[in-house]
């Protein structure tokens, strides 16, 4: 195949990825999530996803958490924005206390593994409150879709995601030896 057709194709590859993600972040929130739950929908581009980021496909940060279920202790994998702020990495539960992934990481003691491409042991170490909403606004503005579940607008200022705070979950993450 020469390099004129190799690059039309890559061509091609990209408009009709960023045709699928335009008409995915267009969707309304109710095709995702339904009473803070995914619906069937949600799960299934889910799982997907998280495919995508632990293979290290380009995944606009994110990445797979797997961690062991609190339950089970089958090992259940998770696609979650990875933040970057400040020099630091965080993990941000946009479904606040109920999520899953929350109770799997504290029945853990935060000991997880985050895959991007290769496998990363982490520690998940939780934020306190009070840290949380410079975080929380931070989180809102690489990750569309964790808009809508936290009731504050990205422009607002970090003393508006104080009353909020408490109610979702920071993680953050550190190397795990």
């Amino acid at each position: 195949m020469s390099i004129r057709a190799l690059t039309r194709s890559a061509a091609l590859a990209l408009v009709v990825a960023a045709a699928l993600v335009a008409t995915w972040v267009s969707l309304p929130i109710e095709v995702w999530y339904r009473d803070g739950r995914p619906t069937r929908f949600g799960r299934i581009t889910n799982r997907a996803m998280g495919r995508f980021a632990a293979i290290g496909v380009p995944s606009f940060g994110m990445v797979s958490l797997e961690v062991p279920g609190w339950k089970s202790g089958r090992t259940h994998a998770t696609v979650l924005v990875l933040l970057r702020f400040e020099g630091r990495e965080y993990l941000v539960s946009m479904l606040g206390e109920s999520a899953a992934w929350v109770r799997n990481v504290r029945a853990a003691g935060g000991a997880a593994v985050l895959r991007h491409g290769a496998a990363h042991p982490v520690l998940l170490v939780e934020v306190p409150t009070a840290e949380r909403p410079p975080i929380l606004r931070a989180y809102l503005e690489v990750a569309p879709g964790g808009r809508p579940h936290i009731p504050v607008d990205r422009n607002a200022s970090v003393s508006a995601f104080e009353p909020v705070a408490a109610e979702y979950p920071v993680f953050r993450v550190e190397p795990r030896p």
